[in-house]
């Protein structure tokens, strides 16, 4: 029986009574600690912590760690100042998806990725692999321990916690090592919610001072913790992509609606040849919002058909806890992709009616 892999705060879940973990790609995580519904509606209106310590992260350093970065992502490292964020894909030759990520540019020679947690060992060997000279990679995953801040409350909770300028923090920027609850943390004004928030790096043996001490300051604000349930109806709403399901070895970034961060024009990089192809033959396939007409729910890997047959599948599909109607990302073939098209869902060998619909579904008012 497979040992499952465990974050350095695993020991606080049981001070939750709801909490309930799972098995999410070798790891045991809190899927809720008191529910989907009141996790995803506390993020939204509140704020919620979560643990997302099962990402990676790499340390790219040396000479050539921009020209070695510019040439394994997608999007334009040289427009990357100390203290930015941006969000990037690897890609492979064909132009599928090996990972989407994060860069943070620690320095002029240094920066870190942040990678999926399923993909760690596939990224190291990616990166390893094509290491040039000038380069040097380190896996720093189980020494750091990652924390989410995310919510309407995030800033004021954060700052009763620093003497960090916080509030003047902007998006996709991050401050590279302040005090928060009396640790030393990576700083960054990110997240996967479509809420504004946080995302803390801390050294694994902080973890636990910092959650306890984020939570605390948080309590006034109401502040919970929250779990991947919450995470994955949170991101689906702002039609954030989850690697797996909008984004894997066979869907391009492109079909996934992340040209914005392809940058063609940029020199040669893995991937951009094929990229290219596709954009000036056109897209064969399109991610697409879709709502069921009929009742039904759309789960992921279920058929859409249209003229009678398949032309895709879903991807990610729930009942919206903000909005209460049953929606679904579809990865589907570009002429069925305008809005207002009228699709079938395959549901328990049943086809139900669905529209074509825009995303995201759900926008945060600024």
């Amino acid at each position: 029986m497979t040992t499952l892999k465990r974050t350095p705060l695993f020991p606080l879940y049981s001070r939750y009574e709801g909490a309930r973990c799972i098995d999410f790609g070798g790891w045991e995580l809190p899927v809720q600690f008191t529910g989907i519904q009141k996790e995803h509606d506390a993020v939204r209106k509140q704020a919620g912590l979560f643990d997302v310590s099962h990402m990676g992260e790499f340390i790219v350093s040396g000479p050539s760690a921009e020209a070695f970065l510019q040439h394994m992502t997608t999007n334009d490292v040289s427009r990357l100042a100390d203290g930015r964020v941006q969000y990037t894909l690897m890609c492979n030759p064909d132009g599928g998806v090996v990972d989407d990520l994060l860069v943070y540019r620690l320095a002029a020679d240094r920066y870190m990725l942040v990678v999926n947690a399923s993909n760690i060992a596939k990224d190291f060997d990616w990166l390893q692999s094509h290491r040039i000279d000038g380069v040097t990679l380190q896996d720093v995953s189980d020494d750091t321990a990652l924390l989410a801040l995310q919510g309407p409350n995030a800033a004021d909770i954060l700052a009763r916690t620093t003497d960090a300028a916080i509030d003047t923090l902007a998006p996709f920027h991050f401050l590279p090592q302040v005090l928060v609850c009396g640790v030393p943390a990576i700083v960054s004004r990110t997240g996967y919610t479509g809420e504004d928030g946080f995302e803390l790096y801390v050294a694994a043996a902080d973890a636990q001072t910092l959650w306890l001490g984020l939570m605390e300051a948080g309590a006034p604000f109401r502040l919970i913790p929250a779990g991947l349930g919450a995470r994955d109806t949170l991101r689906f709403e702002a039609k954030l992509p989850l690697y797996g399901q909008e984004l894997s070895s066979s869907i391009t970034p492109l079909e996934a609606g992340l040209g914005m961060f392809v940058k063609l024009g940029k020199e040669a990089f893995i991937g951009r040849e094929a990229l290219l192809k596709q954009q000036e033959q056109g897209l064969p396939r399109k991610l697409v919002g879709i709502e069921m007409i009929d009742r039904g729910i759309p789960r992921s890997h279920y058929p859409v058909l249209a003229d009678g047959r398949t032309i895709g599948e879903v991807t990610t599909g729930t009942q919206s806890p903000s909005l209460k109607r049953n929606l679904g990302l579809a990865l589907i073939e570009a002429a069925y992709a305008q809005p207002g098209t009228e699709v079938w869902v395959e549901i328990r060998g049943k086809q139900l009616k669905a529209e074509v619909v825009k995303a995201p579904f759900y926008k945060r008012s600024k």
